[in-house]
């Protein structure tokens, strides 16, 4: 694995940690467990979504949009499973990590563009 894959993989787990992470404690959740979980899962999904997109990206044709929104889908479906069996404040699971997931993306997005 090159430098700039593990420097990409590092900085968007550690983005989308501060992302999600602020995002939990903006909805109100305060329970450590839940705070934990949140750490958990993202480190999980984070480094798979963005490994798999690089994979995607260098060695098929696919197109890159669709390749994102599969790889978003299948992340926040996990994590909104463990936020669902495992949590404990998550009313609403899969809304959660959805919403959690649209503004890490969309946060990434920005910083891309204007950096």
């Amino acid at each position: 694995m090159n430098n700039e894959l593990l420097a990409a993989l590092a900085i968007s787990l550690l983005l989308t940690l501060i992302f999600e992470v602020g995002f939990f404690w903006l909805t109100g959740k305060r329970n450590r467990k839940d705070l934990l979980l949140v750490c958990l899962v993202n480190i999980l999904t984070n480094p798979v979504v963005v490994l798999f997109y690089w994979l995607a990206v260098l060695y098929t044709e696919l197109n890159n949009v669709i390749v994102k929104m599969l790889l978003e889908f299948c992340a926040i479906m996990v994590e909104g499973y463990y936020y669902k069996n495992y949590g404990e404040e998550f009313r609403h699971p899969f809304v959660f990590s959805i919403a959690a997931n649209i503004i890490s993306f969309g946060m990434g997005l920005l910083i891309q563009r204007f950096i």
